[in-house]
């Protein structure tokens, strides 16, 4: 059809500006005025949440955080990002880890994770999630938290670290999601030019599954002194074209990969019978286990078990010679309760017999969140790096593995 210009409706009419050069010169100075405002209000705000009066050091605590973006990083795994409300340097040891507070269903729940971002980029810290079938919180976290959304977390703490154990030759063994903490340490010796000779030795499912890869490789390019080796476990079953190494980690695959593995410090993060294995080999060999160093999130150790069966049958065995007299008190000062142990119980039993929670999650002194100040008294600790010894100096005990020594006041 067609269409004459009488048809077609009249456009709204535009107001002009005249073009005298007194006009122009007063629209610019308008422009440049507003543009100056803008550029001010941005460098205020910027200035104001990078102030260094205002901005605070992340220390060992219960912290209110929010999630503000989160990475698809595989099928099945996923980084989430945290900043708190007010700027906050998140300062931790590469390898830390933090333990999540949670309320899942109405339900209470702990959960420790390692840190998987650089303390190299200060203001937020992230970790990594692999979603587990039938795992509460991973699914939770991967099918309900938001980016916006707020949450507590303590920590950072942890024994397993790059800073406590410095080595000019160091090895990485991971296996599956326990990259994370390896993670951490490589892209902080990435960031800070570390002169570090890094061989990172990494296995995974199958390609798919290798967390980190492109970021892995884009580091590994740049720096020679950096050698990456990934291994895909499934033989049979790769799902795509993979040309690297094979199957599971071998003795002989890793003197192809790093012969002179027996002279580096080791790292060494992934489920139980992985680094099971690599123990095995290094022993074999009789590498110096003072160099190993490892971490895990995983079940209860089995000798861990062994160990509780024998102290539980030996306190039953003991139970009808116990003489009453030898109780000890633990009163708990911000409740204004107290009950009366027998020696060798921990402080977190005795909140528990009056009905006290003191949040914990791993009840073995590796995740530091049962961490109580201790007023009066002493204990007998037994943790496995959940602790400070900054913390232990200021009075800070932690209750799962704390046993009075005598009468104790606890401030909780």
């Amino acid at each position: 059809m067609r269409v004459s210009l009488a048809d077609k409706s009249p456009r709204p009419a535009v107001p002009r500006m005249r073009e005298s050069g007194t006009d122009l010169g007063r629209a610019r100075r308008r422009v440049r005025r507003s543009m100056f405002r803008q550029a001010d209000t941005a460098m205020t705000t910027t200035s104001n949440f990078f102030n260094p009066v205002t901005t605070q050091t992340w220390t060992n605590g219960r912290h209110q955080v929010r999630c503000v973006k989160q990475i698809q990083e595989t099928w099945d795994v996923r980084t989430f990002c945290f900043m708190a409300e007010q700027p906050v340097l998140y300062f931790f040891k590469p390898g830390q880890f933090v333990t999540l507070e949670l309320e899942i269903a109405g339900e209470p729940m702990m959960r420790s994770y390692t840190i998987s971002s650089s303390p190299s980029i200060p203001y937020s810290f992230s970790i990594t999630v692999k979603r587990l079938p039938g795992g509460q919180v991973s699914n939770w976290l991967h099918d309900t938290l938001k980016v916006g959304d707020e949450l507590v977390v303590h920590g950072p703490v942890g024994s397993f670290n790059a800073i406590d154990f410095p080595a000019d030759k160091i090895l990485m063994l991971s296996g599956g999601v326990g990259i994370t903490p390896l993670m951490s340490m490589t892209r902080w010796f990435f960031d800070t030019n570390a002169n570090v000779d890094l061989e990172f030795v990494h296995s995974s499912r199958s390609p798919r599954d290798i967390i980190y890869h492109r970021e892995l490789v884009h580091m590994f390019s740049r720096i020679p002194e950096f050698k990456l080796h990934v291994i895909c476990e499934n033989k049979d079953d790769i799902g795509e074209a993979w040309t690297g190494y094979r199957g599971y980690l071998t003795q002989p695959m890793l003197e192809m990969m790093a012969p002179d593995f027996l002279e580096r410090e080791i790292f060494c993060c992934g489920p139980p019978p992985y680094m099971n294995a690599i123990k095995h080999i290094l022993r074999a060999n009789g590498f110096d286990m003072s160099h190993y160093h490892e971490e895990s999130f995983g079940a209860t150790p089995l000798d861990v078990r062994e160990e509780a069966r024998e102290l539980a049958e030996q306190a039953e065995a003991a139970a009808e010679e116990f003489d009453y007299a030898e109780l000890v008190q633990v009163e708990f000062a911000g409740s204004g309760k107290s009950v009366r142990i027998q020696p060798g119980e921990t402080v977190h039993a005795a909140a528990a017999k009056l009905g006290l929670h003191i949040p914990k999650a791993c009840g073995m002194g590796i995740c530091g969140t049962c961490r109580v100040g201790l007023k009066a008294g002493e204990v007998e600790m037994d943790h496995n790096g959940g602790i400070t010894d900054e913390d232990v100096a200021e009075g800070y005990i932690l209750s799962c593995c704390s046993r009075p020594k005598g009468n104790v006041v606890v401030d909780y």
